[in-house]
This record gives C-alpha cells, structure tokens and sequence, in this order.
C-alpha cells in the first residue's frame, strides 16, 4: 500500500529514478572522473539514486573491476561536492563493473550487451540503461553504430528505456551536426536522446526562468523601450590546458558561444511558456534563436582575439602559441565577441553583446542586462556624474547571485547621486548548497526530464548563429591581447563607436 500522506503532485518530495544502469564511455578521462563520478557519488549521498543502481565503466584498458573502483575511489573522494561518508562509497562501489574495449571492437561490445542483460537477474533492474558518451565527438559515429548492432539502443528489445547523453560540441557546423542529430535518431528514438549543456545545469541559469516568470517586477521593463542593451560575458583566466588539439581545430565560438552563450541569451530574451513542459520551454528558446541576426558588416559588428604572454593574477601566462602541441602559425581565437540582434517586438533594436574569452583577469560568467538612463534627470549634471545605467546583472559563476544596481542620494548637504548595489547572494540566502550541474544532469537523465537539454532544432539552429561567423573570419588573424586583459582593444571599440563600453565584470 502507498504511503497516503506522499502526493505526486508535491514538488518538495526528491526525484529518485527506477533500477537502472549508468553506461559511461570514455570512464577514465578528465570529464568522467571530476564531474561524472563525483556526481554519482553526490547524488548517493543524498539518498537520490535507486537501489539496483549500477556505474559499468567502458574504456580502452585492460583493467577489472577492482581497478576500476579504486580510479573512481579516488576521483569521488577528490570531487565529491558533499561530506564524504565511507559506508555510502561502499555500497555504490559494490555495483561498479568495467568493461575493457575499443570502440571498434565488436567483441567487447557484445560483452557490455551480455553485462546488461546480466543485471536483469542479477540486480533487479529492468532493462534500463543510460549511456554517457563522455568521448572524443569522432568517436560518436562508431559508438552509436555499435549500440545499433548489439541491439542495446532499442527500447523494446531491452524491455525497458535507453537513453543517450551527447556532450557538446553536437558537430563543427550545421552540416555535422544535422548529419549526427540524424545518426543519434536512428539509433535511438528522439525522445530517449539528451544533448547536455552543462550550463543550463547550474542553479542560477535556472533561476533566470524564476527571476522572469515568478515575479511582476521585471516583466514590465523586460523589453526594448526600457532596456538599453544586454551583454553576457563568459570570461576564464586560464588557457587551453591539455585540449590544445581540440582547442585548436575549433576555437572559442564553437567551443562555447555556439552552446553555452546562445542558450543563456535564449533564456534571457525568451517569452514565457506556458508551462515548463520540456517541449513548450524549447519552442520559446527555439523562436529566439531564429529571430537572431548577425552583424550586417561582420568585420565591424565581431571581434576574434588571441592571447599573448602576460600575467593573469600575479603569474607568468605564456601565449597562446606558446601553449604546448599548438602551431607557430595558429590563428585559432582564444576571444570572439560579436553584436547580434533580434528581430522581433519585444528586443527590436537592442543589441546583445555576447563575449568569451581565455586567460582574462578572473573567471566571471555574468548576464548584465542594462537599462535606458532617465528621460529625465531633474539635478545638476555636477551631481550625476556618477550614475550610470540601472542594472541587473546574474551572476552564473563563481560568485551565484544577482546584483541590482540603481541610483541613489550621497549622504550630506547636497543632492549628489551615484550608484550602489543591492546584492543577493546563494551561499548567503539560502542554508542548502547547490548541487553541481552534472549531479543535476545526470539525475535528469536518469528520471527521464528532458527540460535542461537541447533538441536537435536547437543546436541546429545555433550553428545557423555561428556557422556565416566562421565564414567571415576565415583566412583573417585574431587581434592580439596580453594574457591578464580584457580582450582585444577592437572589441573595446566595437561598442564605443555605438556609445557604450563592456561593463566592468
């Protein structure tokens, strides 16, 4: 008999997915053992994931599953966002297994398929399974043939769900991506395919939807007639690391505006659904992507940028060409920033400035929506010299909030206005932390909520953003800036020749 005092429809109550397997391909790189595993392991402790759940490990060594249990030891007591409690990595670590195998190595993908069917007797679980392609996207193609072969993809012959996490980049352009959405949806069916953008994972990319639909205050001004312009600005002070052969064949637009960016500006600009139904909140984000337009005059309306030695925070940063595995000749950008715009009512002829960049002064991921100044400023222009556009700015990471910034009157004898903050912080409002993004995902996936992910209109329609970019900058060099700054000077001068400069982030 059911509990009667727990309703479905009481939101409070935790998500806690049926029996089933975690597939994780690619098990020993860096995805899978900072965020991945630390996840699983998070999600554990919380009491979040079902009994019967099992980790099956798939990668190129020639390991048990002892060793495995020891790397994911490790890697879970490194990343682990909440306490770490030795009876909770114990009863996880008992349902981890490993399966040793190349991706062209049928034989080992007969014996993942024998591991699964396995788990039906064995641990009670019926069939389902979720496979994270936490891989190399040149390794997609022959992973999903191999899961179409096997048969392991095929909802019915499992008798349960099967579902797919693809991690970004989703293709290099709009022709790769179309042709791998088709792939992924042949092998899988549409709704059992989950495109993940670890960003719309964070709490306060959440929040935006919140911010805009759970409250009054905003919605009135949230258009052109009170908005001046919006910037969002995903910076970073490091450099490439070790994804140089990555970095290098693709660069900073289709590392992270074409995803990361564009969706925070879908969630910004978006009108509101009529409910958070996964299909309703992506037909909103999906119009705005399609409403975007890009700079008339690409040379002047974008910026590329490549970082020089420098200091960012105190050390020595070398260049971009310097980086190791690099070539002399690069001309990679490790910096775009671009105007685009959107065409219809509600944002007509406002611009978003969207921009990323390597090896800035610090790490800050920001939404700064700022605001037409006063029509009317009845002081003495002496006395507001220090007021600037009213703000509101989110605050992605790493310090989560929102800030409000408004005018106000100096203390004293005369009426001087400057700006000042009102400023809300997660770790300060809130006694809970928040989880990290891919605990959020992964348990996403594993419930069957489709909300946080892209579709394939969506990437698809990205790279329509993206794709006449790359076109315009081919054969052209990125404007140098030393590691440590804020970008090219270009890019400085690309919004003052409209009257306006990057907020100070």
């Amino acid at each position: 008999m059911g509990n009667p005092l727990r309703s479905a429809q009481d939101r409070r109550l935790p998500r806690i997915p049926e029996p089933c397997a975690l597939v994780i391909f690619g098990v020993t790189g860096d995805l899978s053992r900072k965020k991945l595993i630390p996840a699983v392991y998070d999600l554990a402790n919380r009491g979040l994931l079902p009994p019967g759940f099992v980790v099956l490990g798939f990668a190129r060594r020639d390991w048990g599953d002892g060793d495995f249990e020891s790397l994911a030891y490790e890697a879970a007591k490194k990343g682990a966002r909440t306490p770490w409690r030795e009876d909770v990595w114990q009863r996880l670590a008992s349902q981890f297994q490993f399966v040793p195998g190349s991706f062209d190595d049928d034989a080992a993908f007969d014996h993942l398929a024998e591991t699964l069917d396995d788990l039906r007797e064995r641990n009670g679980i019926p069939g389902n399974a979720a496979f994270y392609f936490s891989i190399p996207p040149a390794a997609f193609p022959l992973v999903l043939n191999q899961l179409a072969r096997t048969g392991m993809a095929d909802n019915a012959k499992s008798g349960g769900w099967r579902r797919v996490v693809v991690e970004k980049p989703f293709g290099n352009d709009l022709q790769t991506a179309i042709s791998l959405n088709q792939l992924v949806d042949e092998v899988f069916t549409p709704g059992d395919v989950y495109r993940i953008d670890h960003y719309l994972g964070k709490e306060t990319v959440q929040n935006i939807l919140a911010l805009r639909f759970a409250n009054s205050l905003f919605e009135p001004v949230w258009n052109s007639k009170y908005v001046d312009s919006v910037q969002i600005t995903m910076a970073e002070d490091v450099g490439i690391g070790t994804r140089a052969a990555f970095y290098d064949a693709s660069g900073a637009a289709r590392d992270v505006l074409q995803n990361h960016l564009l969706q925070l500006l879908a969630l910004v600009a978006m009108e509101e659904p009529t409910s958070f139904d996964p299909d309703d909140v992506r037909a909103e984000k999906l119009k705005v992507l399609k409403a975007i337009a890009i700079p008339k005059d690409i040379s002047k309306g974008s910026v590329r940028g490549q970082y020089l030695p420098g200091w960012v925070a105190g050390e020595r940063a070398v260049g971009y060409l310097e980086e190791k595995n690099i070539p002399a000749d690069s001309t990679t950008e490790t910096y775009a920033a671009v105007r685009l715009g959107i065409q219809n009512r509600r944002w007509a002829e406002v611009p978003f400035y969207v921009r990323v960049g390597k090896r800035m002064p610090r790490r800050v991921t920001e939404i700064a929506i700022l605001f037409k100044k006063a029509p009317h400023l009845p002081f003495d222009p002496a006395d507001v010299e220090m007021l600037g556009h009213n703000q509101l700015v989110i605050r992605v990471q790493p310090d989560e909030g929102v800030v409000l910034k408004y005018g106000s009157k100096v203390p004293g004898t005369t009426m001087e206005v400057r700006d000042i903050a009102m400023d809300f912080q997660y770790g300060e409002a809130f006694t809970e932390s928040s989880p990290e993004a891919y605990e959020r995902l992964v348990l996403d996936v594993l419930v069957g909520d489709r909300t946080l992910f892209p579709d394939a209109a969506e990437i698809e329609q990205s790279w329509q953003v993206i794709d006449p970019l790359e076109a315009a900058w081919a054969g052209t060099k990125p404007e140098p800036y030393r590691s440590g700054e804020w970008g090219p000077r270009a890019s400085d001068e690309m919004l003052a020749r409209e009257g306006r400069a990057w907020r100070r982030a």
